[in-house]
């Protein structure tokens, strides 16, 4: 959110925006493809391919300097070692052999979700490695006074090279000289050309993208192999992720769990041997891996890589596991106004009179003054007066012998000289001092007009002439931001998710009040500056809030690092790409809501799933612990409440069924349960009736059909 011209308090007008600025995708576009939909979660969900290519990693995951990692798993693997050792030392024992194939393939199909989950990221690292060539580089020698050729890998941070119509963009970069269209569909997915330039905060470059037009000079800002691509390599295929501080607290959770059971199992051998029972090493391992939270265990990570996998469908790129659980605890949203909550470019509402004037003379000076005005809202400016007024639309090059004063930031204001009269058009301060400049006064009326216009959200515009009858205010243009469709809902719906919205901008607090209430934000920061929005992010984190925000400027790369989540849009600044902890590659602001959504997402999906496994785990006491006493306490066969047919079918059952949910629930974990804005308390309800319930259920279910199954089998049943 760089402080924009249109931004600044008084200053109605702006400079012509970039042509060419890429547009907006659809939700779920591939960051790799450009095709909608491409790479949906929900499209290849345990894609028989997928799951063929991942079969490999899962079984190299067996080695135990990767499972040990994972200490639920570790143990499962520890104890599939040891029962297939005791099954060799007794090969006729089908129940061991039967014990120790299914803790083996628990353990696979743990490593199995966490594959699946990593080969869908490496599918879009090998499209991004295509996009990476080996380039010559054009570089500037000393005072650019000469060219030198030099491989791509050769460049160093702080070379200027060139690169014109045609040529791969060698290296990350900033453009300090020129302007051109690029490329960037290996990055972006889109095909449509971008426009970068210097000296504004479209300057940001990428390695590997294309020149299609003009010439430009590119310092260069990264080290080679620490490019935005590689980067983004990294990060998809899951070399690059961390565990999360939640995630690493769940697992030390999961961890204490398994310690206590195992020391609880341990304890049962002497117990059973006073009480004549006989308990063999392959049934206690059996036990342990049923009682230990296995489900979450075994999914954890794939919960983890699936979330970031979300958005980088959404063409977000996470630099860390961290800015995505952050995101889901965000509690203060700060959201620029401009092309965020509203559209950006403010249109021409209505003309205003003064005393004296009629709307037609207001809105033909208006006409003529805007010709010299190239700014989206000078434009809307010629069209208003053209179609409410019926005034045709004219030329500059219609007025022969006329004096045309195009629309600069310092003076804001246009106009034209023509037939003895001057016409000026601008920001009310500016053309205000041009009137009495030239011997006029102000006139009260149009100032009151201008300051009703400001109260109403809108930005009021002097259109002042001076002709045989002296300088004078003719009227007042009315210029409207219009607040994107359905922004009220989206912020009504943050609300009910207990994040705060705050909008940030440069209008005076007269419109920014009026386009809050208009928007439905909480609240909003006027006449913002880039220490304003540290001052407040600073103010929220000091009451033990989370922020985000979005930014694409160097200006507020400062917000950026300091904010919990920084979302740089990917055509800023490489300062704000590097102060941010995301980049939004489809430079949308109001992904920011997306991402939010997308955390919270992730955090409710590790918290039901967690619940679901813990639960799961009540079914298996009343499978195993009957099996393995009720020979010796008869007692406890009331407690075979599913009449499991042996105590033989009654652990394999348990330990089947342990080993099938956790690829039942894959999907579910790389999908994510399903985000809807309500109340914690609401949301604790429901994931306990559906999660904690439902794991109650199922095993109990799922268990008792696996017994059936299992007691028709000759031997066993």
């Amino acid at each position: 959110m760089n402080t924009r011209t249109d931004d600044l308090p008084g200053d109605p007008m702006t400079a012509p925006a970039p042509p060419g600025a890429s547009p907006t995708r659809a939700p779920h576009q591939d960051v790799t493809t450009g095709h909608k939909d491409a790479g949906r979660v929900g499209a290849g969900l345990f894609d028989p391919r997928q799951v063929l290519k991942s079969l490999p990693d899962a079984f190299r995951k067996l080695d135990p300097r990767v499972m040990v990692k994972s200490p639920v798993m570790f143990v499962v693997l520890v104890g599939s070692v040891l029962t297939t050792g005791f099954s060799l030392a007794d090969p006729g024992d089908w129940f061991g052999w039967a014990i120790s194939a299914w803790l083996w393939l628990t353990v696979v199909f743990a490593n199995l979700a966490e594959a699946v989950a990593e080969g869908r990221g490496k599918a879009q690292a090998d499209t991004l490695r295509k996009a990476k060539t080996d380039t010559v580089a054009r570089r500037l020698g000393a005072e650019g006074r000469y060219e030198e050729r030099v491989p791509g890998t050769d460049l160093r941070i702080g070379d200027l090279v060139v690169c014109e119509a045609g040529d791969i963009i060698p290296g990350d970069g900033d453009v300090v000289e020129g302007v051109a269209s690029v490329d960037e569909s290996a990055i972006t997915g889109e095909s449509a050309p971008v426009i970068r330039e210097s000296g504004g905060d479209r300057s940001a470059v990428t390695g590997g993208t294309k020149v299609l037009s003009d010439r430009i000079v590119i310092k260069i800002t990264t080290k080679p192999g620490e490019t935005f691509i590689d980067r983004m390599i990294a990060l998809v295929e899951g070399a690059a992720r961390q565990k999360t501080p939640n995630e690493i607290a769940l697992n030390i959770l999961l961890a204490s769990l398994t310690i206590v059971f195992l020391l609880a199992v341990a304890t049962l051998q002497p117990f059973a041997a006073h009480a004549g029972a006989d308990l063999s090493m392959v049934v206690l391992v059996a036990l342990l891996v049923c009682l230990i939270p296995t489900t979450i265990g075994a999914l954890l990570s794939a919960i983890g890589i699936a979330g970031m996998d979300r958005l980088v469908q959404r063409n977000v790129l996470a630099m860390s596991g961290r800015a995505v659980e952050a995101a889901g605890d965000v509690s203060t949203l700060l959201l620029d106004k401009t092309g965020t909550i509203t559209l950006g470019n403010r249109q021409a509402a209505e003309f205003v009179p003064v005393a004296g004037t009629t709307e037609a003379e207001v809105a033909d000076a208006a006409q003529l003054s805007s010709l010299a005005d190239e700014t989206p809202e000078g434009r809307s400016i010629v069209v208003l007066a053209k179609e409410e007024y019926g005034l045709r639309e004219r030329h500059q090059g219609e007025l022969t012998g006329a004096d045309w004063v195009a629309f600069t930031a310092q003076t804001r204001m246009s106009g034209v000289d023509t037939d003895g009269r001057r016409i000026r058009k601008g920001a009310t301060g500016s053309v205000l001092a041009w009137v009495l400049e030239q011997g006029g006064t102000a006139q009260p009326d149009a100032d009151a007009a201008a300051r009703r216009i400001s109260e109403a959200g809108g930005t009021p515009l002097l259109v002042a002439v001076e002709d045989a009858e002296g300088a004078r205010v003719l009227g007042v243009i009315h210029l409207k931001d219009v607040v994107k469709d359905g922004m009220r809902e989206r912020f009504a719906e943050l609300r009910r998710m207990g994040i705060r919205t705050v909008m940030i901008t440069g209008d005076n607090p007269l419109t920014a009040k009026a386009i809050a209430d208009e928007a439905g934000v909480d609240d909003f920061l006027a006449e913002a500056t880039p220490e304003d929005k540290m001052a407040l992010i600073k103010r929220e984190q000091a009451g033990g809030k989370l922020v985000a925000m979005t930014g694409d400027g160097t200006n507020d790369a400062p917000a950026l690092a300091q904010a919990d989540v920084g979302v740089a849009m990917n055509t800023g600044t490489s300062a704000a790409k590097e102060a941010g902890n995301m980049v939004d590659l489809d430079s949308n602001p109001t992904k920011l809501i997306e991402i939010v959504e997308i955390g919270k997402q992730l955090l409710i999906t590790r918290g039901a799933l967690t619940t679901f496994s813990i639960a799961n785990d009540v079914a298996k006491y009343f499978a195993i612990i009957p099996a393995l006493f009720a020979a010796v306490y008869p007692g406890l066969d009331t407690l075979n409440i599913m009449r499991l047919s042996s105590p033989d079918s009654a652990i394999l059952s348990a330990v089947v069924f342990n080993a099938v949910v956790i690829i039942a629930l894959v999907p579910l974990a790389l999908k994510g349960v399903r985000y809807r804005p309500v109340s914690a308390d609401k949301l604790l309800r429901r994931n306990l009736g559906i999660y904690g319930l439902g794991g109650l259920i199922a095993p109990f279910i799922g268990i008792k059909v696996i017994d059936m199954i299992i007691s028709t089998i000759p031997g066993i049943g």
